[in-house]
């Protein structure tokens, strides 16, 4: 026994070197190589790696991926209007370039932090005290984050960050401007309603006086066709009507005498008052076998 222990310790000892002399990278890391304290190489590429033990070379590795920051309690801005807006945001960054971000922050992540948000803050008051609310709160929201964006990207860039977005979570009034603020805003909103119904108002009026224009065009051209098809009518039936008469004088005359009859006497109780030698009766007279008077 005595005679492999020294063997197994030459073993073990073997095997801690040769492990010190690997490391792997994983797909979400960046590794820094240090030799003698300084960066020999940068590796971003995952796998399996070799090196000299320590202390000739060691390793240091940093999160590469995309990472947050969000702000713990909303920031108090100012507007153009000296009014103050709570204003919650968040950032998304990663490491960008891994050597100068440890050559800037090492490898404490909080730092990193505490310089991004600190810029972020610079870059937002930059933004919004220029601004009134509504522009804040309304119109030039998207700009207002592209602003942010380009001069924190700007800043960070020579930290070896890469800032790849910011957005304006939520925009609060601060208490004291609230209500004056909303209202505001709902007089902005009730002078825009009566302007839109003044103008709806406007809008039916003219339609509606198109539409009886357009009413009276379409009734009196109807009329006046209906008018011209009567005519026409009337004059067919006199042309009927003549060349009846001149077929048949009597008979046309004893036809129109029914019609008269039958007119006169549809009124059971109505009475009329007339000479018995009227021409009315004719026809009476002559259905009794008389002579009819000479006239």
């Amino acid at each position: 026994m005595q005679r492999f222990f020294p063997a197994l310790v030459g073993l073990i000892v073997l095997i801690a070197v040769l492990s010190s002399c690997m490391f792997i990278v994983r797909e979400r890391d960046s590794a820094l190589l240090f030799a003698l304290g300084e960066v020999r190489e940068t590796i971003t590429k995952p796998g399996l790696y070799f090196k000299f033990p320590p202390p000739f070379e060691n390793v240091v590795y940093l999160d590469k991926r995309l990472q947050t920051i969000e702000t713990r309690d909303p920031e108090r801005i100012q507007t153009a209007e000296k009014k103050n807006l709570l204003i919650d945001s968040f950032v998304k960054w990663r490491i960008a370039d891994p050597r100068q971000y440890y050559v800037t922050f090492g490898a404490n992540s909080n730092a990193a932090v505490e310089r991004l948000q600190a810029q972020i803050r610079d870059a937002l008051n930059a933004a919004v005290n220029v601004r009134t609310v509504k522009q804040v709160v309304a119109t030039d929201r998207d700009t207002i984050m592209k602003e942010i964006q380009s001069a924190v990207a700007r800043r960070a860039q020579p930290l070896g960050v890469d800032v790849v977005d910011v957005r304006l979570r939520r925009i609060d009034f601060a208490p004291e401007i609230s209500e004056s603020v909303y209202r505001r805003m709902e007089a902005e909103r009730k002078q825009e309603a009566n302007r839109l119904r003044a103008s709806g108002a406007a809008d039916s009026e003219r339609i509606r006086a198109e539409a009886d224009r357009k009413r009276q065009e379409i009734l009196a051209k109807a009329y006046a066709e209906s008018q011209a098809k009567r005519g026409e009518g009337d004059a067919t039936a006199a042309a009927i009507y003549a060349k009846s008469y001149g077929q048949d004088p009597e008979f046309y005359s004893f036809y129109k005498s029914l019609d008269a009859y039958r007119s006169a006497f549809a009124d059971q109780n109505g009475t009329l008052v007339l000479s018995p030698d009227s021409d009315f009766f004719r026809f009476w007279d002559r259905a009794r076998g008389d002579k009819p008077a000479a006239r």
